[in-house]
């Protein structure tokens, strides 16, 4: 066997574990993100209407409904059941959230993002950091794509129900 035969079949013998710690970290995204909004919806409704891109009641709908989806999708994830679909609902969700965060920058307002807080307006002097909310979504939707690509990780339920060990 030669050196690029052994080198394709190292990464082939780490794309697995390599998909794991994408599949666990984007886990702990979705599970923290959730989780901090789950206990006030109220506050979820107000940081999604901080946006400015729909009505009041259709914010309330969206940040009470958003907590739930988070958890559950990092709860698939976690898991590893129906990996792939599970990463590709989070791919559409962190788009969507990036979208977000772009059109809050395009249009001045100065908000926090509500990614991992109650979000809302910032006071007391602070700037909104997008460049960094962004630049940290785009990062989640790399693990996303890693699971897109290549689903198949270790201790998963998928692994389980294809009779892999």
């Amino acid at each position: 066997m030669d050196l690029k035969q052994q080198q394709s079949t190292r990464l082939t013998a780490a794309w697995p574990w390599i998909s794991t710690l994408a599949r666990l970290g984007l886990a702990a995204v979705f599970l923290i993100s959730g989780g901090l909004k789950v206990t006030d919806l109220a506050a979820s409704g107000r940081a999604v209407n901080a946006y400015d891109l729909m009505s009041w009641e259709t914010a309330k709908v969206v940040g009470a409904v958003q907590p739930f989806l988070e958890i559950a999708v990092g709860l698939l994830l976690l898991i590893g059941i129906a990996t792939r679909l599970s990463a590709a609902i989070a791919a559409v969700l962190l788009v969507i959230f990036i979208g977000g965060i772009i059109s809050a920058w395009a249009r001045g307002l100065q908000i926090d993002c509500g990614c991992f807080s109650k979000g809302g307006e910032l006071t007391g002097g602070r700037t909104a950091e997008y460049g960094l909310d962004i630049l940290r979504d785009v990062g989640f939707l790399v693990l996303a794509g890693i699971l897109l690509w290549k689903p198949r990780s270790k201790f998963s339920v998928d692994g389980l129900l294809l009779g892999e060990r």
